[in-house]
């Protein structure tokens, strides 16, 4: 296809595209992206979650937050449940077989789903769809045709599919079915527009590759990065307890969010953020111009816990926050750290001594027993506490010595 230039766009869809295109990774293929917007038409935008789990995190949100946008620009949103394609369990990125979720875990799960993701998205732009309904109609001669549109070799291109073969590990057949699935979706969805994570590129073009074989224009992929949890390192991830959930309390929503380092919090601002990019900049130059990153950083903890739960809330969050840090007596500047575990934890008197906020474990015991040492602002009363790694907390021994510590 000719490659269309932006600049002979009108300002209008410069501007939607400019929309579609923050925070992505990539838009293949942009040219037929911008035909399509050229149209004038709401086009089917289509993303898929496995109900894997009853709850929701920020990281799933950066998905949710690109659909809120195809939304305001007037498209029409399909959030495809994975109901049949979480039974088989999703490969990607796996080093094993995984095991598949029941039908009861499925269907638990999806009803959670749908109670949370209206926290974002509009439901009068949104239809939820499921994938059972339509995979429970097909009969095995029709999976097996579908099963010979696409070949093992192309499979075999997968990362986490090449890595296993090559290593002699195991890869059952069903495996191979979910990209398969998941590239169907689109064909029985009629997706003009997919959007997915970095981990699912391969998934997404399968499902360009077959709209192709069912006469479908193929739809355009647009790939998201995977949010960094709290540690600023590893993805978010509840199994690395270094995720917000989107159900947490205001209180530990707010405090998480400001947990995070102050370089972190720019990507925060890109993906999570619904502040226009030049807002996002000016506050770079307010930082650059001698602006405590913390108030900025108060901002966001403020929209993300509104959007969750109302401004009343956040507000009362951040108040709750000062007020845990005795209305200023944090200092602006905290000293950051980084320790190493032993097993992926750390006992909170080696932590201390290690941060350098006691002279000796002896001391943290003590400090500990006089109701002197805090996490977050909440005081620590159990001695043989554990911190587990990926975590991110500012610790505070007496009045005066503060660290804010990162566990590896």
């Amino acid at each position: 296809m000719t490659e269309v230039s932006q600049e002979a766009l009108s300002p209008e869809l410069q501007e939607h595209l400019a929309q579609i295109k923050r925070g992505a990774e990539e838009v293949l293929v942009e040219e037929e992206l911008i035909e399509k917007l050229k149209t004038g038409r709401s086009l089917r935008i289509k993303a898929g979650f496995d109900p894997t789990a009853p709850d929701l995190h920020l990281g799933h949100t950066v998905l949710i937050n690109k659909l809120r946008q195809f939304q305001e620009l007037g498209h029409e949103v399909l959030f495809l449940i994975g109901d049949f394609t979480g039974m088989i369990g999703d490969p990607t990125g796996k080093s094993a077989t995984r095991p598949p979720l029941t039908r009861d875990d499925v269907i638990e799960n999806a009803k959670t789903y749908e109670q949370q993701i209206f926290k974002i998205l509009d439901p009068e732009k949104t239809l939820v769809m499921f994938n059972s309904s339509w995979m429970n109609e097909m009969n095995s001669a029709e999976l097996i045709q579908l099963a010979a549109k696409y070949n093992v070799a192309r499979m075999l291109e997968r990362d986490d599919f090449n890595k296993r073969y090559k290593s002699g590990q195991s890869i059952a057949i069903h495996e191979f079915l979910y990209p398969l699935i998941q590239g169907y979706d689109s064909v029985a969805m009629k997706a003009d527009v997919e959007i997915g994570g970095t981990d699912q590129k391969f998934n997404l073009l399968v499902g360009r590759e077959l709209q192709k074989h069912f006469g479908q224009p193929p739809q355009t992929v647009v790939i998201l990065p995977i949010l960094e949890g709290l540690d600023g390192v590893q993805k978010m991830s509840k199994s690395l307890n270094n995720y917000i959930g989107i159900s947490e309390a205001p209180d530990e929503m707010f405090g998480k969010i400001m947990s995070i380092s102050d370089d972190l919090m720019w990507r925060y601002f890109e993906l999570l953020s619904f502040r226009p990019l030049s807002e996002i900049e000016a506050f770079k130059t307010e930082i650059e111009e001698g602006k405590n990153p913390r108030d900025i950083k108060f901002l966001l903890g403020e929209e993300i816990v509104a959007r969750f739960h109302s401004q009343v809330e956040a507000t009362q969050a951040r108040e709750n926050f000062i007020a845990r840090f005795q209305k200023g007596a944090m200092p602006d500047d905290i000293p950051e750290k980084e320790l190493a575990t032993q097993d992926g934890k750390l006992a909170i008197a080696n932590l201390l001594q290690q941060a350098g906020l006691t002279q000796s474990t002896s001391e943290a015991l003590r400090m500990i027993k006089q109701g002197a040492v805090k996490i977050d602002g909440e005081k620590v009363s159990d001695n043989k506490l554990e911190i587990v790694a990926g975590s991110t907390h500012v610790f505070q021994v007496g009045k005066r010595r503060f660290a804010k510590v990162t566990l590896k």
